[in-house]
């Protein structure tokens, strides 16, 4: 069976509750997207990346929203899984994709490699969260599976 896939990315709102084009509202990303102002309004920028996953793992725990850190995924090639793999940052709600980064900025060597993970995962919805900027700068991607014709991203 011929996938094709369809995606978008966001620069995330303010608002991230606020609808993307006829989308319904993602109150999941809206509380990880929280979580992760305040671990940037806390710690600011200029820490490496592993001060940020202890910061957000500690309030993602406060604000009772489920995750597991470092979680194995599996990669799938032609339709089998692969026996090799990779561990994603942050796996919220058993399958929001959270991938965190401290770096000057965002390129796109890293919304390429958060394309690969919702792809290779069969997961559809990522954040890309980058805590090395003095405002932090988020992404959101929607991974549409489908069989059907691929449409023109967004």
């Amino acid at each position: 069976m011929d996938n094709h896939y369809q995606y978008t990315i966001d620069e995330a709102p303010g608002d991230a509750l606020e609808a993307h084009e006829g989308e319904p509202q993602d109150l999941q990303t809206y509380m990880v997207i929280g979580a992760a102002m305040a671990v940037h309004s806390e710690l600011g920028h200029g820490f490496l990346e592993p001060v940020y996953q202890e910061a957000m793992a500690v309030e993602l725990e406060r604000r009772a929203i489920p995750f597991e850190r470092e979680v194995p995924l599996p990669v799938y090639y032609a339709g089998q899984r692969l026996k090799v793999g990779y561990r994603v940052d942050f796996l919220c709600f058993g399958e929001l994709l959270v991938e965190l980064k401290a770096l000057r900025g965002i390129s796109s060597v890293e919304e390429g490699q958060v394309l690969n993970y919702l792809k290779a995962s069969r997961l559809s919805r990522a954040l890309l969260l980058n805590f090395g900027e003095p405002s932090l700068h988020m992404r959101r991607f929607i991974w549409i599976h489908s069989n059907s014709t691929p449409q023109k991203s967004v």
